[in-house]
């Protein structure tokens, strides 16, 4: 892709605009409209596949028992209001895609769960210990949900998971230094804690918890000098590990993903935060903000259909984001092949080789 050269050359005329409406989404567009009636919503691999012996639905991740491994299946669904929205052409290839060109690239810092990845939207992954804590980290002063660093920070808290934060902050400001905010899971939400707290509620050891806590700023290190390279800002992500059978800390789930890491566009960054305004992203709100002003999202039992203008540009903004976070270009699949008859192919073949 050639918008990194372009944002080189001309950083200040390649508009937000510009990129997300260049030659590139032309090109996509017609073969995200034909693929809506083909999305990947549901699987049910443990009636094609017949090792796996379990499967455990997410938001987002099908995740299959087979004994030794665990299959992971990135869907295309598009969750908020705690229920499914829609589901997005490309959405599970380009999360677990991201994620896998992440995983290449962080292994000097730290090892990770991957054992293989046979299929577009699959992840096959060794068992582990999954820790209860989330290593949320930050490098900026944003945010609008209830945990969100601005929010609490504009209610007044200067200590904040344990991190002891100075008078005079403002919106969107850079913090001097990276910090981890890490959360528990309640039963539907994050719930912050400290360092003591994760240590006393016996959550982890310390050792577990100093090793991760390292790995968790150094890959957020790593991811940021990575993306400006890109042309982009990781604003703040959210690492999960495990413990392996052998006893090493293994990074899981999904690493710098648009669905798990907040980026904004770097060029135009710091003259936006002198004049006040809010940094330009790629805006993938439009879709939630739609189902709220044309429904009741948390109490209407059904919910209308996403139109597909709406369906269609947020599929093209999640592979504008792949694009631009890994600077490559997005392969979409040729064949018109139903997507869970590839899939439970492609994991029937893996896992035989894996015996």
């Amino acid at each position: 892709m050639s918008s990194q050269n372009q944002s080189q050359s001309q950083p200040q005329t390649q508009s937000l605009d510009a990129l997300l409406n260049s030659g590139r989404k032309e090109e996509v567009f017609a073969t995200i409209k034909g693929a809506v009636d083909n999305c990947l919503s549901e699987t049910n691999l443990h009636l094609t596949v017949p090792d796996l012996k379990s499967k455990t639905r997410g938001k987002v991740r099908d995740i299959y028992d087979s004994g030794d491994y665990l299959v992971l299946v990135t869907t295309d669904r598009q969750s908020a209001f705690d229920r499914i929205l829609a589901s997005i052409p490309f959405k599970g290839q380009v999360l677990n895609e991201t994620s896998l060109w992440w995983f290449n690239r962080t292994q000097h810092i730290t090892p990770n769960a991957v054992v293989s990845v046979p299929d577009k939207n699959v992840t096959i992954a060794k068992k582990c210990s999954v820790f209860p804590v989330e290593f949320v980290v930050r490098g900026f002063v944003t945010g609008s949900t209830d945990t969100s660093l601005w929010t609490v920070y504009n209610n007044g808290i200067r200590n904040y998971c344990g991190n002891v934060l100075p008078d005079g902050l403002v919106k969107n400001q850079k913090l001097t230094a990276n910090i981890l905010t890490p959360t528990t899971k309640a039963e539907d939400h994050d719930v912050p804690v400290t360092p003591d707290e994760i240590i006393e509620r016996g959550l982890m050891t310390q050792a577990d918890f100093d090793e991760a806590r390292e790995k968790a700023l150094s890959l957020f290190d790593y991811g940021q000098r990575v993306a400006l390279e890109h042309g982009l800002i990781l604003v703040d992500t959210k690492y999960e590990f495990g413990k392996g059978s052998d006893g090493s800390i293994l990074l899981i789930d999904e690493v710098h993903t648009p669905d798990s890491s907040r980026y904004w566009i770097a060029n135009s960054y710091e003259e936006r935060f002198q004049k006040g305004l809010e940094p330009e992203n790629i805006d993938k709100e439009f879709l939630r903000l739609w189902f709220k002003n044309n429904c009741n999202p948390y109490e209407d039992e059904v919910l209308p259909d996403a139109p597909e203008e709406l369906v269609c540009e947020l599929a093209w903004r999640y592979i504008f984001l792949y694009e631009t976070i890994t600077n490559s270009s997005f392969e979409i699949p040729l064949t018109e092949e139903p997507i869970h008859d590839r899939i439970s192919r492609n994991v029937l073949s893996a896992l035989s080789s894996l015996q």
